[in-house]
């Protein structure tokens, strides 16, 4: 009676949360919380955030978990606080501090460099990731005192903006690619700069879309009703916001749904739609899911579906 009682305690949710999560939090802590607050009986988070971190943390819950990685794979923008003159053994506040050194950085150097890290490249993880090595994360080794190797990833850089140069912090708002470590990309900058850096903070500001203006507080979540949490939940589309929008009949949507693969008129003529996925609607403008264009035969294009929202 008790497992059956707690079954029954939670609600279908579905949606997408958008956190503003506070430093020392998880983003499973973070999850936790929220499915609480909104008495969800599924859920689940886009990327993980480090406790070091606050800003954007987008919650999935319920149909929305269908379609979370799709900002998994979105870029990423990030406020990143760097404090310029020492090093950290950790990249952050958290590590061992070398000793200061001098600064001699003004908005000429900065504007000068920065532009160098922008582009495709190839970053080593810090030991202080969770990425895992047969099994147990890199940060638990960094913790024993252990260094092992790691393979460079390929990210890119898309953006670096200085916001601020006050004495020795540096202010920047990056955008990234999914992968990229914002606290290696403060070292390197650093080391160029020929002084040194680490974070003192990071925040992120955005993602696939969404931004940190959308989100708010666990705090303030609490403090509402449970009516007006629910009113706050974006719609699972959002996360396919920067896939192309196919519009389709309600007998296609319909086989679609059945994972059968109905021909539409096609819009487009380029070859290379094909293998590429597109966020589907009914003419209802009622989102039925994501599904790739199989073949394109003259004026025709033939759908399978990748990810499907459940009903009818």
């Amino acid at each position: 009676m008790t497992q059956e009682k707690k079954t029954h305690s939670r609600v279908a949710v579905d949606g997408v949360l958008l956190v503003d999560k506070p430093e020392g939090f998880s983003s499973t802590q973070a999850l936790g919380k929220a499915k609480w607050l909104l008495n969800a009986e599924k859920a689940g988070h886009t990327g993980t955030l480090d406790p070091f971190a606050t800003g954007l943390l987008p919650l999935c819950f319920g149909e929305a978990t269908k379609f979370s990685r799709f900002l998994l794979d979105a870029k990423k923008s990030y406020r990143a606080t760097l404090r310029l003159g020492q090093t950290s053994s950790t990249g952050d506040t958290e590590g061992i501090l070398s000793a200061p050194v001098a600064v001699d950085v003004d908005a000429n150097k900065l504007a000068k460099l920065l532009p160098q890290f922008i582009g495709a490249q190839t970053q080593i993880p810090p030991m202080t990731s969770a990425l895992k090595r047969d099994g147990v994360p890199l940060y638990k080794l960094a913790r024993q005192g252990l260094e092992v190797e790691r393979e460079a990833r390929a990210i890119t850089i898309y953006d670096i903006a200085v916001a601020s140069l006050n004495a020795n912090v540096l202010v920047l708002d990056v955008t990234v690619s999914k992968g990229t470590y914002v606290r290696v990309l403060a070292e390197d900058i650093g080391r160029a700069l020929g002084c040194g850096a680490y974070l003192t903070g990071l925040r992120r500001t955005g993602t696939g879309g969404m931004h940190i203006e959308q989100a708010h507080t666990l705090a303030q979540l609490e403090a509402l009703s449970a009516q007006e949490r629910i009113a706050l939940l974006q719609p699972a589309e959002s996360l396919v916001a920067d896939l192309t929008r196919l519009s389709i009949s309600h007998d296609a949507a319909r086989s679609l749904k059945q994972g059968q693969m109905p021909r539409i008129e096609w819009p487009l003529t380029t070859p290379a739609a094909i293998n590429t996925e597109y966020s589907v609607f009914d003419t209802d403008a009622r989102f039925i899911g994501v599904a790739v264009v199989a073949l394109i035969d003259g004026n025709a294009a033939t759908l399978q579906s990748v990810r499907m929202m459940a009903g009818g």
